[in-house]
């Protein structure tokens, strides 16, 4: 058996702020995706992945059943002859692998499914997001859901607050294009719950809340709208203010030996890094108006270039 494929992710823009009701645009990533699979003699990793499965499915049973039923009988029958979920997508790296094992089982699993074919109102996508934000909370303390969701439906997310979410169409890439977005991988893996509880305490200093709101946030959403107008001018001043932000305020965040490289970009213009999910490791975000300049600047760092304009 092997289930459809469900893809990573990647939030542009909207990393923490979203939790205070910043905008966010989250994209679908598909050089990685994992599938639901059973097989006859299962590796060690397969195995590891029933495991935590089996837990996740105890988990489930426990969830509210006004908001989402399952077939519990046959998932636990499913996950006790060693379903596992066989994914490329790395773990800790900010681009959704619980995400994707969450929207797969969901696909699977669920009794009254909000399909993708049907028509997407904003109750039915915050439905979803719900749904998802309570079974992801397994993997990470606290979700927005927003992850699974973009696995899920495939399609970029725009956030506009809390209680406004749709599936939103994105600037057509430009093949030749100088311009991108890439990934740094900083060759650490990261955690997402001990990154949040960081950002939780800081929210208790007022210093950091009006920071938060007059220059986090402002940025972001500026970011989000030049994106999505293809203002790449304006994007790139958007971005270098909130990559400086990022550097000034979310130090903990970033990876130390990323600190002088995150420097080095605002000084030199010739790119600018931001964080890529809660930090902490995993992948960092790059934006440039040059990539070969980027690329050369970058010299020694596994870099993915993922959106070109």
């Amino acid at each position: 058996m092997k289930g459809p494929l469900f893809y990573s992710k990647i939030l542009l823009f909207g990393e923490y702020g979203i939790i205070k009701d910043s905008k966010g645009l989250s994209i679908p990533y598909n050089f990685y995706n994992g599938a639901l699979k059973k097989d006859e003699n299962p590796n060690e990793e397969a195995l590891k992945s029933n495991e935590s499965l089996k837990r996740f499915t105890t988990y489930l049973k426990g969830l509210d059943k006004d908001l989402v039923v399952f077939n519990s009988n046959r998932l636990q029958k499913d996950v006790d002859a060693g379903m596992y979920f066989d994914s490329s997508i790395p773990q800790g790296y900010g681009v959704g692998s619980s995400g994707a094992l969450v929207a797969a089982i969901y696909d699977k699993y669920a009794s009254d499914k909000i399909t993708v074919l049907e028509n997407l109102t904003r109750e039915k996508l915050l439905r979803l997001k719900s749904i998802f934000s309570e079974m992801e909370s397994f993997f990470h303390g606290k979700s927005s859901g927003l992850d699974p969701l973009n696995s899920y439906l495939s399609l970029p997310i725009l956030i506009n607050s809390k209680d406004n979410i749709e599936a939103t169409g994105i600037p057509s890439q430009k093949a030749e294009g100088k311009g991108a977005v890439f990934l740094l991988d900083s060759g650490i893996v990261g955690e997402t719950a001990p990154m949040v509880s960081i950002f939780m305490e800081s929210m208790k200093n007022e210093g950091f809340r009006s920071m938060l709101k007059d220059q986090f946030i402002k940025h972001t959403d500026a970011c989000v709208d030049d994106f999505l107008k293809g203002d790449m001018k304006s994007l790139f001043k958007n971005t270098k203010q909130l990559s400086k932000v990022v550097l000034n305020n979310f130090k903990p965040m970033i990876p130390t030996q990323f600190h002088e490289l995150w420097k080095k970009g605002l000084d030199t213009n010739e790119y600018y890094l931001k964080l890529c999910g809660s930090g902490g490791g995993g992948y960092i975000l790059g934006f440039t108006e040059n990539i070969d300049i980027a690329i050369e600047a970058l010299k020694g760092q596994k870099l993915e270039v993922v959106y070109n304009f």
